[in-house]
């Protein structure tokens, strides 16, 4: 006998049912609804994970985190571990619109490490290194040199 039994509500059934046909929301969220109303239906584990290309385990977990918490904290992400990012929103954009501007007196360009030691300099962050700078730039997709390049923008 099965540990986590879904048993849906008529109300739970008919809203998983309308996610499952809007096209609306996300893959995994999609997938989710899905097993749940084959896990309602009574179908095992295996020929859920197969008809879904999942794992066993996974419908196993959908299924307890329904039973045990929610519908919905059943068909939503759980937060990922990782650290906090150091720049965030107006951070980000002064380090993209520094880049942008001339560069310090007897430098040509800023460098990667001259711009994280600025950021340092004017109290932005405690410690930054030149690799989240980087990082920031290029998910900014920020380049200095794009202007002069001569391509026109179509």
């Amino acid at each position: 006998m099965k540990k986590y039994v879904v048993a849906l509500e008529p109300k739970q059934r008919a809203e998983l049912e309308a996610l499952t046909t809007r096209g609306r929301a996300s893959a995994r969220r999609l997938k989710r609804a899905l097993i749940l109303l084959a896990a309602a239906d009574g179908d095992p584990d295996e020929a859920i994970a197969a008809k879904m290309r999942v794992h066993a385990n996974t419908v196993q977990r959908i299924r307890q985190r329904f039973v045990e918490e929610s519908l919905d904290v059943a068909l939503s992400e759980r937060p990922r571990p990782g650290k906090a990012r150091k720049l965030a929103g107006p951070q980000e954009a002064f380090v993209i619109a520094l880049a942008c501007t001339d560069a310090p007196e007897g430098r040509q360009t800023w460098t990667m490490q001259l711009l994280a030691d600025r950021l340092v300099e004017l109290d932005l962050v405690e410690s930054i290194c030149d690799e989240t700078v980087r990082r920031t730039l290029k998910r900014g997709t920020s380049s200095p040199g794009s202007a002069k390049s001569g391509a026109s923008p179509r």
